[in-house]
């Protein structure tokens, strides 16, 4: 969503590249291109003026440090008024003393109130609660069918006395709602709402006598973040009619500008409690204002990954795939450990997703999208089409054994001979990695380096090989492997890759806790 606003300001911050100190007409020049990505990104226009202003004049005013140069001091001005027009520091739900708590959704019909109302009940369930979700969308047809549905994927109760399709009170049903949570204890409730195409006299009365009459702990908007200026349109329509403690933002995984989302918090005052990112009833999380603006700027969100993997990877496999990979430089480590740590990153998410998120990869976009999910199904026939002993030694599949494997798995040979070939030099990356070293990166710390080439001997006579595959490659060597096309992507420019690293910096909140 926000990769043409991290196009624009990633080339804004190149041109400053190189430059001991900023200019008059480099701070203007730079706010010029700032206000122009931001309008271009469907940000409010009266967010726009007051971001750029307190942008130029910190520019103004600033004093590099010796650690900073000017591009690196308007990238952290500019983080910080990301962060602060996005809702400053992080809030999460306000748990009443006394149980249940009542959280009721409101929003536009169409913005998945109703799917996020199970997103929001699986996640009140892993924080140790026991939520219970309320149909009191009594209106469209087959909502409270859908909820019901949607409760039970997340394995929460759903409470549905009124079939729906216009029938039933929903005022009432919200009203039993909180009996019913006491009678049976749970200790949240979460109302779904009705929703309308549009804002109306009907709408709001009937949100308004749902709040009056449960008295909720807080009340969430529910907002599609691609419908652009209009959600600040209709926030502040619900804020009026209504009243919100919160926002929480839908469809963040689109293609759309993505203004809403650094347009809401600052012209309603309200802030942005979680955001959904996928169909998924698990791509749902608390927003962290720092993290997202981290994301617009290209740095990565690597805390909500580490946050992931600890969620997803099984610790004690994990110690156990890493002391495979640091003894006897990885040998111990076969296709079967391959397997397993590639099924848990897939559980983390689409891999191009998981690959968005780890720190300059903004340069790598194109690659990142053409990643192929359905090449890593092919692995993974492979691999399982293999013996036990194939999977722990690799070494051992020769002509006979691959031909028997691409014939189980339906695939070519050539398909096993490059999982093959890319898994002994993926390997001995991670045991070079995990030794503490990094391979393959010329002029980087750890780097390997290459021994002088060795004059090749004279030779009496020029003869011709009878092996086909000998005769093409005279010269005797081993075709480069490409990384990259084990997921159907182009080969990473390593120029490229060594600027991103070079340029990159940690967070300041991720620096301190990997220090503690």
């Amino acid at each position: 969503m926000f990769d043409t606003l991290s196009d624009r300001l990633a080339a804004t911050f190149k041109n400053l590249r190189g430059k001991t100190r900023l200019s008059e007409a480099d701070i203007v020049a730079t706010a010029r291109e700032i206000r122009v990505a931001l309008l271009e990104a469907d940000v409010n226009l009266a967010v726009v003026r007051d971001f750029v202003a307190r942008v130029r004049e910190r520019a103004k005013g600033a004093e590099l440090t010796g650690a900073l140069n000017p591009s690196q001091a308007i990238i952290k001005i500019v983080d910080e008024e990301l962060v602060a027009i996005l809702g400053g520091d992080t809030r999460t739900i306000r748990f009443a003393k006394n149980p249940p708590t009542v959280i009721m959704l409101a929003g536009l019909q169409g913005a998945g109130k109703t799917t996020l109302a199970g997103k929001l009940a699986l996640w009140l369930k892993s924080q140790g609660r026991s939520p219970l979700l309320v149909a009191a969308d009594l209106q469209r047809p087959n909502a409270v069918n859908q909820l019901q549905v949607v409760g039970q994927r997340a394995g929460v109760q759903v409470f549905a006395p009124e079939p729906g399709n216009g029938v039933g009170d929903p005022v009432a049903v919200a009203q039993q709602s909180i009996l019913e949570a006491q009678r049976r204890l749970f200790d949240v409730v979460v109302v779904d709402t009705a929703g309308r195409l549009g804002i109306d006299a009907d709408l709001m009365q009937q949100a308004a006598d749902i709040r009056d009459a449960v008295n909720p702990d807080e009340v969430l908007f529910v907002v599609d973040a691609m419908i652009g200026q209009d959600a600040v349109n209709t926030a502040n329509a619900f804020a009026e009619g209504v009243g919100f403690d919160g926002v929480v933002l839908t469809k963040l995984d689109g293609d759309a500008r993505g203004g809403a989302a650094l347009s809401i918090a600052r012209v309603t005052g309200k802030p942005i409690m979680f955001a959904s990112n996928g169909e998924a009833l698990t791509e749902f999380d608390v927003f962290h204002p720092d993290r997202m603006a981290s994301r617009i700027l290209g740095m990565g969100d690597v805390l909500t990954l580490i946050e992931q993997a600890e969620r997803t990877f099984d610790a004690e496999q994990s110690a156990k795939a890493a002391a495979k990979l640091t003894s006897k430089e990885g040998k111990d480590f076969g296709l079967a450990d391959f397997l397993q740590q590639m099924q848990m990153v897939r559980k983390m998410g689409p891999l191009s997703k998981i690959f968005g998120m780890l720190p300059g990869m903004g340069d790598f976009k194109e690659q990142i999208n053409n990643i192929d999910e359905r090449e890593v199904d092919r692995l993974e026939a492979i691999i399982h089409s293999m013996t036990p002993a194939e999977r722990d030694d690799p070494k051992i599949i020769d002509g006979s054994r691959r031909a028997r494997i691409a014939k189980g798995a339906g695939v070519q040979v050539s398909d096993v001979n490059g999982l093959v070939n890319r898994f002994f030099e993926a390997r001995k990356m991670m045991s070079s990695l995990a030794g503490g070293k990094m391979p393959g990166m010329p002029g980087l710390p750890g780097a390997a380096k290459k021994a002088p080439a060795k004059p090749a001997a004279k030779k009496k006579g020029h003869k011709v090989s009878g092996n086909p595959a000998k005769r093409n490659n005279p010269a005797g060597s081993a075709p480069a492997v490409d990384a990259g096309a084990a997921f159907g992507a182009d080969q990473m420019d390593e120029k490229a890759l060594q600027e991103a690293m070079q340029n990159f910096q940690l967070p300041a909140n991720l620096r301190d806790r990997l220090g503690r």
